[in-house]
């Protein structure tokens, strides 16, 4: 086979790979949304514990990591020091065990299809109007049409977008901008036990004085050791996604996610799909691909800029060195 030939296995190669990559990630996905579903609505598994649920990721989730990088040495550990985790990782962690808190808390009182688009908000405090008002006038509409909408599930759910949106900002803040960059291992490493530390404090007011009155509790490992290799793998599957293919094959695999969880929600699970709340889907859905190519598109003027700059100065360079 010619050079030719070569280059265009190469190239398949490529792409089936990265389409691997995507149906990985939707897979563990789907799988951990409704999973955690399933564990928690009343109707389903009845397990309404989303504290405990959450802590008994962040515990699985920690064990090994620690296994991978302390005892394994399969994956370097970042060089930090305390001062550093103080203020940078303990505020993260606390921002993320309020958002797996509050969004886990969501899935007793509202519907997974209703739950993924109040996640669209999340973009919303971007600088483009236009775009803002038709993610949130596309939510609204959702929302009105939505069967079973409940007010309480709805501040819970948009509190852990607005706190998991802060989170965001500040690993760019406390960490990215320190040179600091932690994969999936090493994140689970530093903030996972960070995380379920706060949990515990919250748990032992909440939930724990239930549990303990609760005769009938056992631990099923089969429900919860699954559930929780599922959320570890998940985060792996996150890295892989963004390090091995493009932004655009993100956001469309986070569409084809969604909607097969809409799917998923009203024929499986039985929860009332509307045609209101399709219309408010589809409208929010078309603000947020925008939102996503107006933010792609500034990525790479930013990129021209930085290249064309860079040019510029070693242009400079060499004029006066001639």
């Amino acid at each position: 086979m010619g050079k030719g030939g070569t280059l265009s296995d190469s190239v398949i190669k490529k792409i089936i790979l990265s389409y691997s990559y995507v149906a990985i990630w939707i897979f563990l996905s789907f799988t951990v949304i409704v999973y955690n579903k399933y564990i928690l609505d009343k109707k389903l598994y009845n397990w309404p514990y989303p504290i405990t649920l959450t802590m008994i990721h962040m515990s699985f989730c920690s064990t090994l990591a620690i296994l991978l990088i302390k005892v394994f040495k399969l994956v370097e550990p970042v060089s930090m020091s305390r001062e550093t985790y103080i203020r940078s990782v303990v505020p993260i962690g606390a921002l993320y065990s309020l958002s797996l808190w509050l969004s886990n808390s969501a899935y007793i009182y509202l519907s997974v299809s209703f739950i993924q688009m109040l996640k669209a908000l999340m973009p919303v405090a971007s600088d483009t109007m236009t775009n803002m008002l038709s993610i949130s006038f596309g939510v609204a509409i959702a929302a009105y049409g939505e069967a079973r909408f409940d007010v309480f599930g709805v501040f819970l759910q948009l509190g852990a977008v607005a706190f998991e949106a802060t989170r965001l900002v500040l690993i760019q803040i406390l960490l990215t901008s320190k040179g600091i960059n932690l994969n999936p291992i090493t994140s689970l490493y530093y903030v996972a036990p960070c995380c379920l530390a706060f949990l515990f404090i919250p748990w032992i007011y909440v939930e724990f004085p239930v549990l303990k009155d609760t005769s009938s509790f056992h631990f099923d490992y089969a429900i919860f050791g699954t559930n929780s290799l599922c959320a570890f793998a998940l985060n792996l599957a996150v890295f892989l996604l963004v390090g091995k293919t493009s932004a655009l094959t993100m956001n469309v695999a986070g569409v084809v996610k969604d909607w097969l969880l809409i799917a998923f929600s009203w024929s499986v699970i039985k929860d009332t799909v509307t045609l209101v709340n399709l219309f408010g889907y589809g409208i929010a859905f078309l603000g947020l691909q925008a939102q996503k190519k107006v933010q792609q598109g500034d990525e790479e003027g930013g990129r021209l800029l930085e290249v064309r700059e860079g040019g510029d100065v070693e242009g400079k360079k060499n004029e006066s060195e001639n």
